[in-house]
């Protein structure tokens, strides 16, 4: 059978255009055999859009609660019932506790994800919200994906506009994007039959951007997945943002004043085996992780940024995929439990020394955000020292000749 794929050259040409990838493009990116092209190509974008510039904040993770009634095959985190064995729900005392132990060097953006627990009150949640912001009160709560949000939905009788307007009023500021996992029904039914589908979740962030919210997106490949599914997820993502920068560059020529939200940030994430129902797959490689970032710059001509997240495929390997296309490597973190749960070396957290002294080994520039991507701090690209660089060295010719004698 002729192979009706474009060819590399051509996808080439169109990316150096400005003009729009297919889904037939994508499919090539993905089975192109050297990869070095590929991260190449997507460098190109990633500093067309960015240059040296790299970002990262001081976040700090906190899931207050794994028990969950969803049953995900791919989940190493979640207990099914609370007084389960490694079951956890902290009270509200307890959570706030824990910004309050960091408030001598406190995070910018608090990032909360749960389980979907079907025993805790909605005022738990705003409750919640309401106390972070009593400690620190200008601290970004980027809280509950759009999972959660349709649990809340369902389980509290309300529709996705108010859970949002009122954990906004509760103090809300923007939504993160996991969740996501794969849309496509095929797969998504097989891997997390029991909770919101695909166009729930992107319903919900349609709804978030109605209101003024930022939102991220994710997906997590690695696992049963085919390359045409990874491909499918990418396009429905290009196409919600399509949607929602239309709305809000109407709203703004009509002289609206109401702030439109958009997709701010695309975070692929690593499937992790460890203690799952997928534990018999192979985690994702490097390879496969530095394809998927490069690839995934190409597709989603639409969005500004998309991160390296380094909990999820090591410190190192981030470092390489800030030349794959990536221009972010999340942040500090700071209290990480689901991707150690399913078996990642990754370290809990990183210091913001740690950040800068990365990007800056990768030959960027580091530049401290908020989560909104407004610039706090700006380093220099300063010189390493020389020891500093023989690591360096080291350690980019080491990755560098595992890459090429895959590809070649």
């Amino acid at each position: 059978m002729t192979d009706t794929r474009p060819s590399f050259a051509e996808i080439e040409k169109k990316v150096r255009a400005g003009e729009r990838l297919t889904a037939e493009d994508g499919m090539t990116l993905f089975h192109e055999p050297n990869l070095l092209k590929v991260g190449a190509l997507a460098n190109e974008v990633r500093e067309r859009l960015h240059g040296d510039r790299t970002y990262f904040n001081r976040n700090m993770r906190l899931e207050v609660t794994n028990v969950c009634m969803a049953s995900c095959l791919f989940c190493s985190f979640a207990k099914l019932e609370e007084h389960m064995p490694g079951s956890h729900t902290m009270t509200l005392d307890e959570a706030w506790h824990e910004l309050e132990t960091r408030m001598d060097n406190p995070p910018s953006e608090l990032h909360v994800v749960n389980g979907l627990h079907p025993g805790l009150p909605f005022s738990y949640y705003t409750d919640l919200l309401k106390g972070f912001k009593r400690i620190k009160a200008d601290i970004h709560l980027k809280c509950f994906t759009a999972v959660e949000i349709h649990f809340f939905a369902r389980h509290y009788g309300k529709t996705y506009e108010q859970v949002l307007l009122e954990l906004r009023e509760a103090g809300l500021d923007s939504l993160p994007g996991g969740g996501a996992e794969i849309f496509h029904p095929d797969v998504r039914s097989r891997i997390s039959h029991d909770k919101a589908t695909g166009d729930d979740y992107l319903e919900v962030h349609r709804v978030a951007h109605r209101l003024g919210m930022m939102t991220n997106a994710t997906m997590l490949y690695g696992h049963i997945e085919t390359f045409e599914h990874r491909v499918d997820h990418l396009l429905r993502l290009r196409g919600l943002q399509d949607e929602s920068l239309a709305l809000a560059k109407a709203a703004a020529s009509n002289g609206g004043t109401e702030p439109r939200g958009i997709l701010q940030a695309f975070i692929p994430l690593a499937f992790h085996p460890d203690g799952n129902g997928m534990k018999n797959l192979p985690a994702p490689t490097a390879v496969d992780d530095l394809r998927t970032l490069a690839v995934s710059r190409l597709m989603l001509d639409n969005f500004e940024h998309v991160k390296a997240y380094w909990v999820s495929s090591g410190p190192d390997v981030a470092q390489i995929g800030l030349a794959f296309g990536a221009d972010d490597l999340d942040g500090t973190i700071v209290h990480e439990t689901i991707y150690k749960a399913a078996g990642s070396n990754s370290p809990s957290g990183l210091t913001e020394k740690d950040l800068v002294r990365l990007i800056r080994e990768a030959g960027r520039i580091p530049i401290e955000r908020d989560t909104l991507y407004r610039v706090v701090k700006e380093y220099d690209k300063a010189a390493m020292p020389e020891a500093a660089l023989k690591v360096r060295d080291r350690k980019a010719e080491k990755h560098l000749s595992i890459l090429k004698e895959i590809v070649s």
